[in-house]
């Protein structure tokens, strides 16, 4: 029997009885070698193979770090703090902070401010940095730098509108390197609340500013404050995050965060129970079905969050069949909610009879909840000159049929079957409805325009609701605004929500809101169909999973692999 092996480039052919003799040589040639200082070219190079050697105790090391992989559907974006699409919220929402949090109950903690003063007037607000927070380039986190992002958040006004305060801003000042402060127009109740959301109110650092400062155009690279650094990224394939050891706050019990893009949901259960990711996690993420199988199976743990907003459908007033109210009474009373939560979310999700659920402030106001009552929507269709002509099973009215169009997010897992139920529910009482599935930013374009007769929208959550709903009700642009000029009291209703938001009197405020709940859903400028949930998925050596009080956060910083 012959033993071949290889040093230093030679390859020698051995007879088995030299064994022995042979691995001590070996054995004895290589520390020989390692200790020699005086080594010749061969010596050198059995040297390095004894260093390679040496490296294996940190490749052991990484080996044993503790790695999550999760699943989301697009790729995360550019990570600009200050854009939308197609950066995804869930990726800025990890991966920048903002001067205050949103914790569990809605109560206001301090992050990149440690505390914050409020003037008597109600219109100023003293920030205090917290002290020796670095950014990931090794730059210091001052108020200069939180100034140079307001600086290009508020160039960008009409881009961010849709957040109140941005437009009630009047001017931001460094008092120190740890003092900032900011001078409001007037008193706007939400504005503690605004400033802990995810876009755009975070902060980048400076080096990652584009030579014009302006954010609006892109960064040169995503400097953050934050608990965890971008290490590799692969466009719509896959982005590695890994934990920012010299963050200033309580680091992430993992190393590394993988996430991975997989666009099909059912790929995403696949790759969980092939062992490929390690989490499913979000809104829409899967289908309802596939999260209660997955439940049932028995091996896997899953959680379902506290509902987070409302799943909804905008009704357009200004053009149509749904100009008119008796239209948009008869779609309150033909739509089935029980039976698409139980369908669709196989009782996941709640069904929802108002806009705001009533557990959210200034919600309660004791508004009636429609019924589901085919005969009532008849009735209603036909006082609205809509008649089902004998032998058709389709409403017709001055010789025109009774047809619409209802929009929903293609790829969500959700509003696609609810969108097919719907269909069908309006079918019986003679309408016909066209599903046309978008992607985000297409639906987004649709939605601006007030290019359609019906389109799946969910409100905000927390912390933006309920002053964020009605700010972007009344502010033109998003096209909420637009859908609802159909309304006789369009423009009375839109002066209560500008008010609604400035008054420092709280039973005002209450009064207000009270008479803007009331009309929206006395004139059905909203269908609401659900309350929204988070569900997560994961085997049983993930732990520490708990849902955030902030719908736009992740779990990712307390999460935990115990393996």
């Amino acid at each position: 029997m012959r033993i071949i092996i290889t040093l230093g480039g030679q390859v020698f052919v051995l007879h088995k009885g030299l064994r022995t003799f042979i691995i001590f040589s070996i054995i004895f040639t290589i520390i020989l070698a390692g200790c020699s200082s005086n080594s010749s070219n061969k010596e050198s190079n059995a040297a390095s193979s004894v260093n390679a050697s040496d490296t294996a105790a940190p490749a052991n090391t990484a080996a044993e770090e503790k790695t999550l992989t999760i699943s989301w559907p697009k790729d995360i974006g550019p990570l600009n703090p200050h854009q939308y699409a197609p950066n995804e919220f869930f990726a800025q929402g990890m991966y920048y902070e903002p001067l205050i949090d949103y914790g569990e109950g809605g109560k206001l903690v301090p992050k990149l401010a440690e505390s914050w003063d409020v003037s008597e007037d109600g219109k100023t607000y003293t920030f205090h940095l917290r002290k020796n927070v670095k950014f990931t380039d090794g730059s210091d986190f001052t108020a200069e730098v939180v100034k140079k992002n307001f600086d290009t958040i508020l160039a960008n006004r009409d881009m961010h509108s849709w957040l109140g305060v941005i437009s009630q801003i009047e001017n931001t000042e460094v008092v120190d390197a740890n003092t900032f402060k900011i001078t409001l127009k007037s008193q706007y109740y939400p504005a503690l609340q605004e400033f802990a959301v995810v876009r755009p109110l975070r902060f980048l650092g400076a080096a990652g500013f584009p030579d014009d400062g302006n954010t609006a155009n892109g960064i040169k690279s995503p400097i953050t404050t934050g608990p965890w650094v971008l290490s590799e990224y692969k466009k719509d394939e896959e982005a590695v995050f890994t934990r920012n050891d010299n963050y200033w706050g309580t680091k992430p019990n993992i190393d590394k965060l993988i996430v991975k893009v997989i666009p099909d949901p059912e790929a995403r259960v696949l790759a969980l129970e092939k062992g490929d990711i390690d989490l499913i996690y979000g809104e829409g993420v899967i289908s309802l079905d596939a999260f209660v199988n997955l439940r049932d199976s028995g091996k896997f743990e899953t959680a379902v969050s506290d509902p987070l907003a409302s799943r909804a459908i905008i009704v357009n007033t200004t053009k149509g069949p749904f100009a008119d109210l008796n239209v948009r009474l008869a779609l309150q009373h033909a739509v089935n909610k029980q039976a698409l939560v139980d369908g669709v979310t196989n009782g996941v999700e709640k069904a929802a009879d108002t806009i705001i659920a009533p557990n959210f402030p200034y919600a309660n106001v004791g508004l009636k909840p429609y019924d589901y009552n085919l005969e009532t929507a008849k009735s209603l269709l036909d006082q609205a000159g809509w008649k089902l002509p004998e032998g058709k099973s389709i409403r017709e009215k001055n010789g025109q049929p009774l047809e619409i169009e209802l929009v929903y997010m293609g790829d969500d897992e959700v509003e696609k079957p609810m969108a097919t139920a719907i269909q069908s529910d309006l079918k019986q009482i003679g309408i016909n409805v066209k599903l046309t599935g978008l992607e985000r930013q297409l639906r987004n374009k649709r939605m601006e325009a007030a290019d359609s007769d019906l389109l799946f929208w969910s409100t905000y959550g927390a912390p933006y609701d309920p002053h964020n709903f009605v700010s972007t009700n009344y502010e033109p642009g998003y096209g909420i605004f637009e859908a609802q000029q159909g309304l006789p009291m369009a423009n009375e209703l839109h002066q209560q929500m500008k008010d609604v938001l400035l008054t420092t009197d709280e039973a005002k405020r209450q009064e207000l809101y009270t008479s803007i709940f009331t009309t929206l859903h006395d004139q059905a400028v909203y269908l609401p169909i659900s309350y929204l949930t988070s569900i997560a998925v994961y085997p049983k050596y993930v732990t520490g999973l708990k849902f955030p009080a902030h719908r736009d956060e992740t779990p990712f910083d307390t999460l935990d692999i115990q393996k």
